[in-house]
């Protein structure tokens, strides 16, 4: 058993590792767009955690996130284009906001659950973008706000580049904390509640505050995803966040793997290249196939992983690898076995 878990540890840190060096490699050897397009995957990635965090680990569908990605974006752009705040100091602004706004929600909705809980936040991404838009004085209306481009401060380092690695270390920071809050007692209170409401009550879990708890999270770090989004489009209008990017991000969330930390950069890294990969290669064929590509791709894949793969990509990962090193058990297990028939008794 000390053995097993020796194995998967080693895995995972070899995994890790294995990802920091890609990361590290992108700004190296990637040109300038394909740079952003990799931030946009890791912004994608932040806002999929949240929903993995309140989906996955609580129990709470969400239709609705890309309100708060919305909230998010439109915090930066007033902060920066209205208040003169810098950018930096925008972010943080933008997660307590939709923290607050998250934790608002989740008390109203604290009683509902199921299709009924889906159904209020598909009614929160359908209004907000509306909403937003009526408030002309604040954003902008159908015209929007358009912010300055972030400029690198070192000479030796470009725009996208600078971009690029600010959006990496945000989502290291992100997917660390998450790490350790879904490895304390937060994260077993959050899995007994998705186990079973009634259960833990019977425990002692203040479920209606953990509920709530997850909504507030999930809300900042899709503020953190949507005001990092400004950042990169300069140029923020409600049109940008239609409900069917919430549908996109559910989607990501679930094909990458619900209810994993390493499934949410999975679902960031689908959500921005397979629409684009799809239409690439359709393209030539029809122009119409070419733009009905992304959803109809999305739609097959989330078909083929509630019939066959219900981990997602990151279950099938994890799965092959338990396999691998159940094929090695008796390899090993014989070896030992034979150096033990071979050690003479000291008896």
């Amino acid at each position: 058993m000390e053995d097993e878990l020796l194995r998967s540890a080693s895995g995972a840190n070899i995994g890790l590792g294995l990802i920091v060096l890609i990361s590290l490699a992108v700004p190296i050897f990637a040109s300038g767009f394909q740079t952003l397009e990799v931030a946009y995957a890791l912004i994608f990635a932040i806002a999929i955690l949240g929903l993995n965090v309140l989906t996955g680990f609580s129990g709470q569908i969400s239709l609705g996130h890309g309100a708060f990605l919305a909230i998010g974006a439109f915090t930066t752009a007033i902060g920066v284009k209205t208040l003169h705040l810098p950018y930096l100091a925008t972010i943080p602004l933008a997660a307590m906001i939709c923290a607050a706004l998250g934790w608002i929600i989740g008390m109203a909705t604290g009683r509902l659950e199921g299709i009924y809980l889906g159904l209020a936040t598909f009614a929160l991404g359908v209004a907000t973008p509306d909403l937003l838009k009526k408030q002309t004085d604040l954003t902008g209306g159908v015209k929007g706000l358009s912010l300055p481009p972030v400029t690198s401060p070192f000479s030796a380092v470009t725009d996208d580049q600078y971009f690029y690695l600010l959006c990496l270390v945000i989502a290291a920071v992100m997917f660390w904390l998450a790490a350790n809050v879904l490895g304390d007692r937060t994260g077993r209170a959050w899995r007994a509640v998705r186990d079973g409401e009634l259960a833990a009550a019977a425990f002692g879990v203040n479920v209606g505050y953990y509920k709530t708890l997850a909504f507030a999270l999930s809300a900042a770090l899709a503020g953190i995803a949507g005001s990092l989004y400004g950042l990169a489009t300069a140029f923020v209008s409600t049109d940008a966040f239609p409900v069917q990017l919430s549908i996109a991000l559910l989607v990501g969330a679930v094909v990458g793997g619900i209810g994993t930390i390493g499934g949410a950069l999975i679902g960031g890294l689908l959500t921005e290249f397979l629409p684009i990969y799809a239409q690439q290669l359709l393209l030539p064929i029809s122009k119409d196939l070419a733009n009905a590509a992304p959803g109809a791709v999305q739609g097959m894949l989330l078909l083929i992983v509630l019939g066959v793969a219900r981990g997602g990509v990151a279950g099938l990962i994890s799965d092959g690898y338990r396999r691998v090193l159940q094929a090695r058990r008796p390899e090993v297990a014989a070896e030992v076995t034979t150096e033990s028939a071979i050690t003479p008794s000291p008896v």
